[in-house]
Order: structure tokens, then sequence, then C-alpha cells
């Protein structure tokens, strides 16, 4: 389920926190590439920036001082001297070059979120770290313009995003089914050549290739959401390259495709809880019907099905659809800052008006005003697929839909049938789970926060376990939305700070509780269920 950047002030936050979706993704052509990959990087040629393509998603050109670049990688790693392809880099320089660091590299989610567009939008909440490095980010294989994945046009996404993805009838099954096979045939016809290679493993060797052209001897790394998935693969691969490393809402290493989205339907649930509560608590100010979190649930779910009965309008002619809205919901999810949104979206949509939420639902599928899509969909699918050797039949999916039930009333279709996104893809996976084993890595920093929907706050200790004993150092933050350092919390900036400008390493199971401003020291003892967790 990947998330977009809001281009509002009320999102800002949303738009460091880019993109999760089903949490796999990688893969390579038929050969294993070579463990030291072939030639190095020449040095990056750095140029002014041109404004966002409508594949990145559009908008401005970034401020005058941010320089861009292109690095040509092979497009498989296995044939090194062969065939290229372009990855479009950005940056912005330190402010105080005589205490400069080197780069830090930025990965915002997804798969499939352009750093070409989130950086300088999100650049304010990286102020102090750009006091000693270098801000960089940039469009991985597959994303914006860095060989886009491409699949259908507009006017098809309109329809396809629109579509019921949680059939309850023969007839709407085929529907669906029918759809996912158009999709993907379109995927193949237009981006056929680059779907072997737009996997994670190869865009952890174009991370080695990244550090080699910005002349740093070690890779000092940001990884957000599917980013510390990125970040995990490049640790195994490459573990002596690793400089000062953060991942911040971390993907579960160990779960599967089912398992992840899973995850993902537990995570979102409470999520919404923990936002339905907030609003009873406000009392009458609160604009949605029930006197207890749990009825405000039960209404959306109604709302659900007399959506999937009768849309109701949205924007221009477009109808709202149960599917929309469930998109739109998540959406508001991702940052506690759009709780509002979501609580006004809701109650219009039980008057008839479907506006906020189809706005909320295009944020996600990235969809602009003028109704241009960038590629976030492609290739959050096509990366996945690539990874996931995961592949579920109509039957394994109707099967596996009451537990999914169980776990989200208002989230779990979605997600169940989201399972079968890989089936039919002309491309095979690479893993069932991918390796992040990082034995002789230097330390790296990985944060977990309670209450985060998409990427759930377990996969943080599990991650800490799988980078292996010495180098995954686990930071809690007990908060709400995706992710943590972007929450504006000062417990977890001062630490991630320190580490990142100092070379501070915290002490493990550092907790951070929001309005304190404290490190409490630790979390509870493994096996235990931390605050705010279901």
């Amino acid at each position: 389920m990947p998330t977009i950047a809001l281009r509002t002030a009320a999102a800002a936050a949303l738009a460091a926190a880019l993109l999760t979706s089903s949490a796999c993704s990688a893969g390579g052509g038929t050969k294993k590439a070579p463990a030291g990959g072939a030639v190095e990087a020449k040095p990056l040629k750095w140029g002014e920036c041109a404004a966002p393509d409508a594949a990145e998603g559009g908008g401005q050109a970034p401020p005058a001082d941010w320089q861009c670049a292109t690095l040509d990688v092979p497009l498989d790693y296995a044939e090194p001297e062969g065939e290229t392809i372009p990855l479009a880099l950005i940056r912005a320089k330190a402010r105080n070059p005589k205490e400069r660091l080197g780069s830090l590299v930025f990965n915002f989610g997804g798969p499939g979120g352009s750093g070409i567009t989130t950086l300088p939008g999100a650049a304010k909440d990286y102020a102090t770290l750009r006091t000693r490095y270098d801000l960089v980010s940039f469009d991985p294989r597959g994303v914006g313009r860095s060989a886009p994945v491409l699949c259908e046009n507009d006017k098809q996404l309109d329809a396809y995003y629109a579509q019921d993805s949680s059939p309850a009838t023969p007839e709407q099954e085929k529907a669906f089914t029918d759809g996912l096979r158009t999709y993907q045939q379109a995927c193949r016809t237009r981006s056929g050549k680059v779907l072997p290679y737009v996997g994670t493993e190869n865009a952890a060797r174009d991370l080695d290739r990244i550090r080699q052209a910005l002349g740093d001897p070690k890779l000092h790394y940001f990884g957000i959401s599917y980013g510390t998935e990125l970040g995990g693969v490049y640790a195994h691969l490459f573990p002596k390259n690793v400089g000062r490393a953060v991942f911040d809402a971390v993907v579960d290493p160990t779960k599967d495709s089912e398992q992840g989205a899973l995850g993902q339907a537990k995570g979102f649930q409470l999520a919404l809880g923990n936002w339905a509560q907030d609003c009873v608590n406000r009392g009458d100010q609160c604009r949605l019907q029930g006197s207890t979190a749990k009825e405000i649930e039960e209404n959306i779910v109604k709302l659900q099905k007399q959506l999937a009965a009768k849309p109701i309008p949205g924007t221009g002619d477009r109808m709202l659809t149960e599917t929309m809205a469930t998109n739109g919901i998540a959406q508001a999810l991702y940052s506690k800052e759009l709780w509002p949104l979501l609580e006004q979206g809701l109650d219009e949509a039980e008057g008839g008006q479907g506006q906020l939420l189809m706005a909320l639902s295009d944020l996600l599928n990235g969809r602009d005003q003028q109704g241009r899509y960038s590629n976030i969909g492609a290739a959050n699918t096509a990366i996945n697929c690539a990874d996931s050797k995961d592949r579920y039949s109509l039957e394994e999916t109707k099967a596996k839909l009451p537990e999914f039930r169980k776990a989200s009333p208002v989230f779990g279709d979605f997600l169940g049938w989201a399972l079968m996104s890989c089936t039919g893809w002309p491309v095979a996976g690479a893993w069932q789970t991918p390796d992040v084993s990082a034995p002789g890595s230097a330390p790296i920093l990985v944060v977990g926060n309670t209450g985060d929907p998409a990427t759930p706050y377990e996969g943080a200790r599990k991650m800490v376990e799988r980078l292996g004993k010495g180098v995954g150092v686990e930071l809690t933050f007990k908060g709400q939305g995706h992710g943590a350092y972007n929450s504006g919390d000062p417990c977890v900036q001062r630490v991630v700070n320190a580490y990142l400008l100092d070379g501070k390493v915290p002490a493990a199971n550092t907790v951070c509780t929001p309005g304190t401003g404290n490190d409490e020291g630790a979390v509870p003892p493994s096996g235990t269920t931390p605050p705010g967790q279901a």
C-alpha cells in the first residue's frame, strides 16, 4: 500500500514518510550478479535541476541551491559491461563545508517513491543533518526518470483504481482478476525489458555505485519504510561499506508477502482505532457519530458497504467507490497531521459527498489535480513482484480472507485480495524474505514506532535480530503515524542527530515518549506488548 507525499503544508511530515506497500521487493536477471560489482562508477557531473516530470509526480523545480546528476548503471549486474540505464540523483550541499562528513543518501520508501521529488520538499526536516552532510537522494531503477516502469495510461488508471478490489460475487471476482491481467499485460507491453531488473538486490548494488560516484569510502544512509529493506539488503551485500545508517519505519525482514499484508491489516486497524479514540476523546468537537471508538469503526464499515452498493459523487465526473474510500482512509492514517482530514472526509461522505476522501485516495495512487499519474503504482507492483516469490491463486486468496477480516474489519478484504497483485506477473520473484544479515557492518540505528500503521512496530525488533549481533541498535518511539524522525519528536531527533552527526550510538532499547522529550533507556521485555499495540 504505497503512500504519496501530499503537496500541502498539513502533510509535510508525510512527504518524508513517503510510501510503503507490502514489504517485499527485489530481484535481478536469471544469472547471479558478481559479488564485487564490476567497473567502478565515474564521478558525477552536477548541474541545474529540471522540474520533476509526470512520472515523478510533477511540481516545481527545486530551489537554485539544489543540483542534479545522472549516473549510468548496468541494467543487469550479471553483465556489468553490457547495457546501462540512467539513475537520476539530486543533492543539496552541506551548509558547513569545513565540518562536512560526506553524503547522506536517502530512500523514502514505497517501493516506488521518487527521491528527486521528495527530498527537496522534505529538506527542512533534515536541516540539522545538512549542516555536516550533503543531502542526496535518487529515483531508484524503475522509478520516476530512472528507466521508469510504465503500465496503463491515465484514463485506464482512473478505471483501474476505481474497480472493486474486494469482490463479493463471481461476477465481481472475474472483473477483478480480468482487471489485474489487463494491467499486467500493459506493464509487459510498455516495460517488459526492465521488469526483470527492478528488484531490491539490483537497487542495493546501485546504492554502492552511487557511493562510489559520490566519492565516499562509506555509505551514510537514511532509509524510511521500504528504504529500510533496501538498506538491509545493501548491508548484507556490502557490510564493510556501511557508514552511519538509520532505518526508520522498519519493514519486517522475516515476513513473506502474506504475513506482511496481514501485519499491515493489523497495523492500519490499530491506527484507525487510535484515531477513532482521539475523536471520541474530543467529545462534541468530533464530527462523527458514535460514543466509542468501536462505534465509529462500525460506522465506517457501514459506509464501505453503502459505497460498494452505490458510489457517491467525487471530483469532476468520477464517483467515490468503496475501494477509493478505503484508499483515502489508509492515506490519512500515515500521518497524525492528516487525522482531521479523515474525520472531515468521513463526515462529508456520510452526507453523500466524496470529494475529500477521493483527494486522499488520489494522493495514495499518485494522481495529480490534472489527472496525471506518477509511476509510483507501476513501480511499486514491479519491484514487489520482482522480489516476492509468492503467487496466490483465486482459491488460495479466498481461503485466507477470514483471517484478514478478523485482523481488520475495515482493511482486511482490501489487503487480502491484494495478495493476487503478482499472480500472473511476467517475472518470477527472487525470494520469500530478504537476507539482511550483515556481520562486520558498522552499527545501524533501527527506529520503530509503536503506532505505525504501515510498518508495524515488531518489524524493528526483527530487523535488529536479523542484522546480527553488534549491528542493529533499536530505538523505540511511542508515537502515531508512519515513521518517527519526521514526527518532530525532539527525543527521536536528538538521538538520531547525535548518531549521524557525532557518531554517538545510543544505548540498546532506548525509548522516546512524545510530550516528554526523554529517553527512557529501556523497552518492555521481549514478548510483552508495548503501549499502543493491539
